[in-house]
């Protein structure tokens, strides 16, 4: 997978550079031409700061016990219930996590297991805490098999601003818990679906650290 050993995800580098090349430029033009090119070189290159800041990867430490679930994203948990996935039609436990646009965005592998399915859905772009999002808005779903027989389902979903899903993870791919699978530019949220049986470890409200929050032990 992508972005392992990177301090800033590879899939930012067009933004830092690009606003910084537009920030040089400008730079230059108010030094020889007028000084009313600086301020947009200013602000090109505070740009080209909060996309560091944006898509920066800091390392996490992942808990040892397999039967854990870990949070896919950072972010406040904005939804727990029962529900019917909707790609495999099975009654689960869902938990939805929403990132602002100051959250860490690189995603990671809730359990560690095989890609069974993928799916992807062209959609609306409502804001993710409207439960709406969940089934209109643009989609990145994987079905992953930790154990036979157990299924659990991550989904990135696009949000208002976001207007890209980056997912590494192919049908077939064996997933490690707690390593980067994707991620999902500028605002979103990530929905993990759980077999009936796990023990909810999350509440509502409660902040997450991708890698690192335990949202549940599987049955």
């Amino acid at each position: 997978m992508r972005n392992t050993n990177t301090p800033v995800a590879v899939e930012g580098y067009p933004f830092i550079l690009g606003f910084l090349t537009i920030s040089i430029c400008l730079a230059l033009l108010g030094h020889y031409l007028h000084a009313a090119f600086m301020a947009p070189a200013l602000l090109c290159l505070l740009l080209s700061a909060f996309s560091v800041f944006f898509f920066r990867n800091p390392e996490r430490s992942t808990p040892d016990n397999e039967n854990t679930v870990i949070a896919p994203a950072d972010g406040v948990v904005i939804y727990l219930g029962k529900v019917v996935e909707p790609h495999t039609s099975a009654e689960m436990e869902k938990i939805s996590i929403f990132m602002s646009v100051f959250s860490v965005h690189v995603n990671r592998a809730p359990i560690s297991g095989k890609v069974v399915d993928s799916f992807y859905t062209k959609g609306k772009f409502f804001d993710v805490r409207d439960e709406r999002a969940s089934f209109e808005n643009e989609q990145q779903g994987l079905v992953l098999e930790p154990a036979p027989g157990l299924r659990l389902v991550v989904v990135q979903v696009a949000g208002l601003i976001a207007r890209r899903i980056i997912c590494y993870a192919k049908v077939g791919d064996m997933l490690v818990r707690g390593r980067r699978y994707g991620l999902i530019r500028f605002g979103s949220r990530l929905d993990v679906y759980l077999p009936l049986g796990t023990r909810i470890k999350v509440a509502m409200g409660q902040k997450t650290v991708a890698g690192e929050t335990v949202l549940g032990i599987l049955p």
